[in-house]
C-alpha cells in the first residue's frame, strides 16, 4: 500500500515522549473508511504508554489509555488532535 508521509514529531519533556506520525493512503486501511494511517503516542521515557491512538489493520480507529483499549470514531485529522491533547491532559490531570 502506498503511503505519503504527512506529519511527524517527537517531542520529549518533563519525563514524557509526545509522538505523532500521519500518513495519506491510496486507499483505506482494512477496518477504516478515511485515507489515513496514524499513530499518535504519549507515554513516560521509562516505556509506559498512557494515550494511543492508531487505526491498524483489520482493528480500525481505536484508542489506548493506559492498559484499556475503546473503539475511536474518527471525525478528522484535526479533531484526532484535539481529542488526542484532551486525554493527554486527563491522564496527567488523573497523574498528579
Amino acid at each position: 500500500m502506498n503511503a505519503r508521509l504527512l506529519y511527524s514529531v517527537k517531542e520529549t519533556r518533563g519525563g514524557y515522549i509526545r509522538q505523532v506520525v500521519i500518513w495519506q493512503l491510496a486507499e483505506p486501511v482494512p477496518g477504516c473508511k478515511h485515507l489515513f494511517k496514524y499513530r499518535f503516542y504519549f507515554g513516560s521515557d521509562d516505556g509506559a504508554c498512557l494515550v494511543r491512538y492508531d487505526n491498524e489493520r483489520g482493528k480500525g480507529d481505536h484508542r489506548h489509555i493506559a492498559d484499556s483499549e475503546f473503539p475511536y470514531s474518527f471525525q478528522g485529522i484535526k479533531q484526532l488532535m484535539i481529542d488526542f491533547d484532551q486525554d493527554i491532559k486527563q491522564m496527567m490531570g488523573a497523574n498528579q
